[in-house]
């Protein structure tokens, strides 16, 4: 019955979907918390359930073995052992010895997989969300006895997995360099080049970090807590975003996300309304190094679709949403919000351009016409075309200041004391 129970709990707990956590998380009662909280550490609830089950299993069949040795007694065993050895020339106390472990071993291993794995992992698959709150108590109750060694697996565990996954990144940038000139070797159409760019985008996935794809903190739509609530209303039919992140007095204390959704219904009420009790403070930072892969992880465990990006100060860089991060692979998304031109850029010709400098190196080489990383070679660090710039310059340079980077020329249109404005960009 334990083994039967424990075993259950395995498919009850991890088969829970989307909905099911959600479900639990509005009824609100204690046996739903034990879940979610169990189910918010699956590496710990899952070891906790191997170790509880290994022990169980274990002490079944020694249990088996000692009472099956008692009921049968010696003389039987030897009379097994007696009518074995007129087939086989061993000594008949060592093949009874021998019939009675094989007699053990398979009708235990078989009663065990039988009502112990199948039938009540087959059960909890059909009533997982049932299962798992009538197994919420047992769990918890085991998880904190199992602790030490469930902790010890997890760190175990945990360590082996991150020398295969070194172990198995031989994709190296030269393998990388291989497989885009085996996809543009594929490429002969257009439909085609917009599949190359997909694949290219699912092979460097695991590269790009937050801060390439971020949107910079200048060009955040955020709002104070003291903003009046028709100012709240104009913001968001001006610019059409769902989730607006609110900070107190600067972007760098960010208290809280709004989510539009929460205000409907409410669009009508007075300047003075409190809009402030709609804010969700549960908010997801993440800083500039950390890979999109590992993002949209988080993304997914914690059912978040917004992070804040911060820099090694502690400070707000920016943003990083779900649609950055989809991008990066399947190319831009439009909705109805966005504008035709999303890029702010004047073409002369099909080999000069004026481009914004805040524009992203990704932007630009689509554009232009070359491929998301055309810029590799000499980007390092830098993710705008300013930022390209200003590295290679070590200063804010002047007007009809010039830069040669092979296949661009780069010239500078328009500066300001604190950044670069426009520049000119024309492919060799």
């Amino acid at each position: 019955m334990s083994s039967a129970l424990i075993s259950g709990s395995e498919v009850a707990f991890f088969s829970l979907s989307p909905t099911d956590l959600d479900g639990l998380e509005k009824e609100e009662t204690k046996t739903n918390a034990l879940v979610l909280r169990l189910r918010n550490k699956p590496r710990n609830l899952l070891a906790t359930i191997l170790i509880c089950n290994n022990f169980i299993n274990i002490a079944i069949v020694i249990l088996s073995d000692y009472l099956l040795k008692n009921l049968l007694g010696d003389a039987r065993i030897l009379s097994m052992g007696s009518f074995w050895g007129s087939f086989i020339p061993m000594d008949p106390l060592l093949l009874g010895h021998i019939s009675h472990f094989i007699i053990t071993v398979i009708g235990v291993t078989f009663l065990l997989v039988l009502f112990g794995e199948v039938t009540p992992k087959v059960y909890a698959s059909i009533n997982n969300k049932r299962f798992a709150t009538f197994m919420s108590r047992p769990m918890s109750f085991l998880s904190v006895i199992f602790s030490p060694f469930s902790a010890f697996l997890v760190n175990w565990s945990s360590k082996m997995e991150s020398q295969f996954i070194y172990q198995k990144s031989g994709l190296d940038d030269t393998s990388k360099e291989d497989l885009d000139k085996a996809i543009q070797l594929t490429v002969n159409n257009i439909n085609e080049s917009e599949e190359a760019d997909m694949l290219r985008g699912i092979i460097k996935f695991g590269n790009v970090s937050a801060k390439q794809i971020m949107k910079s903190r200048v060009d955040v739509i955020a709002v104070e807590e003291r903003e009046p609530f028709n100012n709240i209303l104009t913001l968001i039919r001006e610019n059409g975003y769902s989730r607006i992140p609110v900070y107190r007095e600067e972007f760098d204390d960010v208290i809280g996300i709004l989510y539009v959704k929460d205000l409907l219904g409410h669009t009508n009420e007075k300047d003075d309304f409190n809009w402030l009790q709609f804010i969700r403070h549960n908010v997801l930072y993440v800083p500039e190094s950390k890979k999109i892969d590992d993002i949209l992880r988080e993304f997914q465990q914690k059912r978040m679709h917004i992070a804040i990006v911060v820099d090694e100060f502690g400070g707000s860089a920016g943003i990083v949403t779900l649609e950055d991060i989809m991008e990066e692979i399947i190319g831009e998304i439009k909705d109805e919000f966005d504008d035709e031109q999303e890029v702010d850029y004047i073409k002369i010709n099909d080999s000069n351009f004026i481009f914004d400098g805040k524009t992203l190196l990704n932007d630009v080489a689509r554009i232009v016409g070359l491929e998301k990383g055309a810029f590799d070679p000499f980007r390092e660090d830098a993710d705008s075309l300013a930022g390209l710039l200003l590295q290679h310059f070590g200063f804010i340079p002047k007007k009809d200041k010039e830069l040669p980077l092979h296949p661009f020329k780069f010239r500078i249109v328009s500066v300001s004391k604190r950044r670069i404005e426009k520049i000119h960009v024309t492919l060799l």
